[in-house]
């Protein structure tokens, strides 16, 4: 069992910056993915940000203002959100994938005001 939690989200104004943090409860190395997803109101849960274990990212905004990271010794990946627009208001979910299974965190509140 594989416990995630996440942090930094908060209400911030359009064009400022967020950092998500998620720590996990065991070792990152062996996680096959790690990511961050977005569920706005009233709308299914998308992908935000994905990394896999050899280090590949891969982004559903190619417009480039996301970057997911990791920290193995802190057991953490991170999502560097920049340029925020209204549109980016959701809980922003932590996923990680090990083994056969999916695990996700309780998520955080982010909420972009114009």
């Amino acid at each position: 069992q594989v416990q995630l939690v996440e942090s930094g989200g908060g209400l911030v104004q359009a064009g400022e910056s967020l950092r998500l943090s998620c720590v996990a409860s065991i070792s990152i190395f062996n996680f096959n993915t790690m990511g961050w997803y977005r569920q706005a109101p009233g709308k299914q849960r998308e992908l935000v940000a994905r990394i896999t274990r050899a280090g590949s990212a891969n982004y559903a905004d190619a417009k480039g203002r996301f970057t997911i990271s990791r920290d193995f010794a802190k057991r953490a990946v991170y999502l560097q959100m920049t340029s925020l627009k209204p549109d980016d208001t959701g809980v922003y979910y932590c996923n990680v994938y090990l083994g056969t299974s999916y695990y996700w965190g309780q998520g955080t509140q982010v909420t972009v005001s114009s």
